[in-house]
C-alpha cells in the first residue's frame, strides 16, 4: 500500500512539474514556435526551479543581443572543464535559420523532461545546445519568408541582422555569431554535435532526414564508426519511436528515384567545422512540407536517442576522438580536395511519390510535380564514399608572420597553439607561389570567393623575425590548421579572401619608355631572347599580341622585383 502510495505522488509531482513547464509550442495547437522572449523567461525559469539547469550568456548576435547557452548538468561537479574530463558533452545547435525553427521548440521539452526526471538521467555526459542562435532572425518574425515550407504560422528569417547566412561562415568569422559559436565550441569541446534544421527540395513520405558529417574529412577511424556503428544505432532507434528515415535528399529540381549523393559539409558549414576537431556530427533536415508538430516530435525523438546511445558509447567515442588524431602526423597525406567516387555506392528501399510533369499554370511549358496519391517504395543507390583529388604532405609546423594578424586572432580563438619566436631565425621551408585561382562573378557571403585554387611550392631559406609565430601540426586542431593555412582547401582562409593584398601588382612600366629597355634586355641576355622566342613559336596568340610580349619580358627581367606579388605568406616547415 505504502509503494502505490509513493508511486502516485511521484507521478503526480512528475505531471505537475511537466505541467507547470509546458511550453508555448505545447500549450499552442501544434503550429506555433516560441518568440526570443518567450524563449529565454521559460528557461529562466526552468533554471530557477531546478538547479541541473543553467541558462548562461555565452556569446552575442551581431544585433548586440545576447545568445544563451541552456545547460543539462545532473552531476555535482558544475566546472565544465573539470567535467569533462570524465564525461562526454552533447552539443546541440539551434536556431541558425529561424524560419527553421523545430530545433528550438524540441530542445526546450528535451530539457524540461531531462530536469523534471521524464528522460532518464544520463549517467556518462551533459547536455549543452544554443537555445537560439540566429537571434537577429529570430526577431525577425514574419509568416512569408519560407514560401515552400508548412508552418509554423510565425517564424523568423533565414539571414542575421547583417544579412548573413550564420551557416556559411563557420570558418571566416564574419560575424558576432560565428565568433561566439567558436568560443563556446572550444569551451565545450563536445563529443557530438547536432545541428537542427528543415530541408528544402524534393517531395517523399519522410518526416526526418539527415546529413551525417563527411565522414573521409572525420577520418577513417571515427568516420566509419559513426557511420556503421554510432548513427546506424540512432536510425534504429529512431524508426522504433515511429520515424522512418534517409539521408538528406541532396537534389534540387530532379526526382530523388534517380539516386543522390552524400552532401559535402565543408568547413563553412556547422558540421563541417566540428568535424575539424573530430566532434561526430548530424544535421537534422526535418522535411518542410510536413505538419510542424510532427516535425519538432521527429526532431525531439532524434536528439533522444542521441542521448540513449551516448550513455552506452560514451567511452568507445571518446577512445576513437583520441586514435583518430593518430592519423595526422607530420609526415602523412592529407586530402585536401574531395570528390564523390561514382563507381561506390549503397542502396536503400526510398519510400518517395511519383515524380510527374504537367503544363504550368503559368508559363505553360512541363513544369515537375509529386503525386502524392502515388507512393512507391523503390531501390535507389546511394554515393556516400569521397576520394580525394588532391593532397598535401603534413608539415611538421607552420611559420606565420606577425603581420598576419587575423590569422593570429582566428587562431587564438579556436585553442590552436602558437609559439612566437623568441629572436631572428633563418629557417629552410616550403613556400607557396599561387599559380592559378577562379573567383565567383558575384559576392557570396560577403566575399568574392576563390575556387580552384593551385600553388607552386618551392623550397627555401628565409628570415623571419622575432615575434613571429610557429605552429606545430602535433596538436588536437590539426585538421583546422590545414584546412584554413592550406590554400586549395575548399575553405581555406586564402580562398575567404584573407590574403588578396597578394594578388594585387603594385609597381608598373611605362610601355613607351620600357620599349626601348626591352629591346636592349634582348640583345644582351641570349638566354632571355632563346626563351622568348620559344614562347612565341609555341603560342600563336602570343606571337600576335605586342602588348603581352612586352609584359611577358617584364616578368622575366630584373625590373620586376615584386617579391610578393602571389607570394603566399605562410610557409610550411617539413618533418625534420
Amino acid at each position: 500500500m505504502k509503494l502505490n502510495i509513493f508511486l502516485f505522488l511521484f507521478a503526480s509531482s512528475l505531471l505537475y512539474w511537466q505541467n507547470g513547464f509546458k511550453t508555448p509550442f505545447e500549450e499552442g495547437d501544434g503550429n506555433r514556435t516560441v518568440t526570443y522572449d518567450e524563449m529565454n523567461a521559460w528557461y529562466e525559469n526552468l533554471a530557477k526551479n531546478f538547479n541541473t539547469i543553467q541558462y548562461l550568456k555565452k556569446g552575442e548576435d551581431d544585433n548586440g543581443k545576447p545568445i544563451y547557452v541552456v545547460l543539462y548538468n545532473p552531476f555535482p561537479e558544475k566546472n565544465v572543464d573539470r567535467l569533462r574530463k570524465e564525461k562526454a558533452v552533447l552539443f546541440i545547435n539551434n536556431g541558425i535559420h529561424p524560419g527553421e525553427p523545430d530545433g528550438i521548440d524540441a530542445t526546450m521539452m528535451l530539457m524540461r523532461d531531462l530536469a523534471t526526471g521524464k528522460i532518464r538521467r544520463p549517467q556518462n555526459f551533459v547536455v549543452a545546445a544554443i537555445s537560439a542562435y540566429n537571434v537577429s532572425g529570430m526577431l525577425n518574425r514574419g509568416s512569408f519568408s519560407r514560401a515552400n515550407q508548412n508552418g509554423p504560422e510565425a517564424y523568423g528569417f533565414r539571414g542575421n541582422v547583417r544579412n548573413y547566412d550564420l551557416n556559411r561562415d563557420f570558418i571566416k568569422a564574419d560575424t558576432k555569431n560565428a565568433r561566439s559559436f567558436q568560443q563556446i565550441y572550444q569551451w565545450l569541446k563536445p563529443d557530438v554535435f547536432i545541428d537542427n534544421h528543415v530541408s528544402n527540395g524534393a517531395d517523399y513520405q519522410y518526416t526526418f532526414t539527415y546529413i551525417s558529417t563527411f565522414k573521409e574529412r572525420l577520418g577513417t577511424v571515427l568516420g566509419n564508426y559513426f557511420y556503421t556503428t554510432y548513427q546506424a544505432k540512432n536510425l534504429e532507434d529512431l524508426k522504433k519511436l515511429g520515424y522512418e528515415s534517409t539521408p538528406y535528399v541532396n537534389i534540387h529540381g530532379d526526382i530523388p528515384e534517380v539516386g543522390f549523393a552524400a552532401f559535402e559539409d565543408s568547413p563553412r558549414y556547422s558540421t563541417g567545422y566540428t568535424t575539424l576537431f573530430n566532434t561526430l556530427g548530424t544535421v537534422p533536415e526535418t522535411h518542410m512540407l510536413k505538419p510542424y508538430d510532427k516535425r519538432v516530435d521527429a526532431t525531439y525523438k532524434y536528439m533522444l536517442v542521441n542521448l540513449q546511445n551516448l550513455d552506452q558509447e560514451y567511452r568507445k567515442i571518446r577512445q576513437l576522438r583520441l586514435e583518430n588524431l593518430k592519423q595526422y602526423q607530420p609526415g602523412s597525406r592529407y586530402g585536401i580536395r574531395w570528390k564523390i567516387d561514382s563507381t561506390k555506392y549503397t542502396t536503400m528501399d526510398f519510400k518517395g511519390y511519383e515524380g510527374q510533369y504537367k503544363p504550368s499554370d503559368i508559363s505553360g511549358k512541363p513544369r515537375l510535380y509529386y503525386d502524392r496519391n502515388k507512393p512507391f517504395t523503390k531501390n535507389i543507390k546511394l554515393f556516400t564514399t569521397a576520394v580525394p583529388t588532391g593532397y598535401i604532405t603534413i608539415p611538421e609546423y607552420y611559420v606565420i608572420p606577425q603581420s598576419q594578424y587575423r590569422v593570429i586572432d582566428e587562431f587564438r580563438r579556436n585553442n590552436i597553439q602558437i609559439k612566437p619566436m623568441r629572436k631572428d631565425s633563418t629557417i629552410a621551408v616550403e613556400a607557396y607561389k599561387i599559380n592559378d585561382f577562379k573567383t565567383v562573378k558575384n559576392p557570396y557571403e560577403g566575399h568574392y570567393l576563390h575556387f580552384d585554387t593551385t600553388v607552386e611550392p618551392s623550397d627555401r631559406t628565409i628570415a623571419f623575425a622575432a615575434g613571429d609565430y610557429l605552429v606545430s601540426t602535433r596538436q588536437e586542431g590539426v585538421k583546422y590548421i590545414i584546412e584554413t593555412l592550406e590554400p586549395e582547401a575548399l575553405d581555406s582562409f586564402f580562398n575567404w579572401n584573407f590574403f588578396d593584398g597578394i594578388l594585387a601588382q603594385k609597381e608598373y612600366y611605362s610601355a613607351y619608355i620600357f620599349e626601348d629597355t626591352a629591346a636592349e634586355l634582348l640583345k644582351k641576355d641570349q638566354d632571355l631572347k632563346h626563351k622568348f622566342e620559344a614562347k612565341k613559336a609555341s603560342d600563336p596568340k602570343f606571337a600576335e599580341d605586342g602588348t603581352a610580349q612586352l609584359d611577358w619580358i617584364y616578368r622575366n627581367s630584373p625590373y620586376f622585383e615584386e617579391k610578393t606579388f602571389r607570394q603566399y605568406p605562410v610557409y610550411r616547415v617539413l618533418q625534420q
